[in-house]
């Protein structure tokens, strides 16, 4: 029998990656406002796993729905961790707004030195109160200008170690395998086919 999940988005594009990197579980995500949620949860945790579990959490109460969240940013070492938690808020307006904020936040700072990472924590929150995260990581560094026209948010600047692509040059099949929001997922993995009987 499929398990009806309520994700913590009201973004389609997410629901999508999420499906398929959950890809093969017997579970139906939805959107919150399928299930009658139409307000955001304010994310007002100190870190990306308070607010993944307070999205959670507060989601599952409100529908009495397992419910998945995560909550991600993007951490430069030369800023000191910088934007972390703040990433999406780090500057009002679009995407290219934000990563070229970056971009002048690092000038004059070396390749070398350009390092820094993504890192999401996704929970699930289940109606009998129990409540699990993951963590994932992905490594990389901060381009001198943006490429690529795939992805969203610092995609574009964002080089990724491995494959010396930006996230904006991947696939989304190929972002799946390797951002840290797959990462995640795929810790998370085990522990949803456990319980939700999947």
């Amino acid at each position: 029998m499929t398990t009806r999940v309520v994700l913590a988005t009201h973004n389609p594009g997410k629901r999508r990656e999420w499906s398929m990197l959950l890809g093969g579980l017997d579970i139906e995500l939805v959107l919150p406002e399928e299930v009658g949620i139409h307000d955001a949860v304010d994310e007002t945790g100190a870190t990306y796993e308070e607010n993944a579990v307070l999205k959670a959490r507060e989601l599952m109460r409100l529908t009495g729905l397992p419910a998945l969240a995560d909550d991600s940013g993007l951490e430069v070492d030369a800023l000191e961790g910088a934007p972390g938690v703040h990433s999406a808020r780090f500057r009002p307006g679009p995407d290219a707004v934000r990563y070229q904020a970056l971009l002048e936040a690092l000038v004059g700072v070396p390749g070398e030195a350009r390092t820094a990472r993504f890192r999401c924590w996704a929970a699930l929150a289940l109606p009998d109160g129990r409540t699990f995260t993951a963590e994932g990581v992905c490594e990389g560094v901060i381009a001198l200008s943006p490429v690529g026209e795939l992805g969203f948010g610092y995609d574009p600047v964002f080089r990724l170690l491995e494959l010396d692509q930006t996230m904006a040059e991947l696939t989304p099949e190929a972002k799946n395998r390797v951002s840290h929001r797959a990462r995640a997922a795929q810790a998370l993995r085990p522990t949803l086919e456990r319980v939700l009987g999947s």
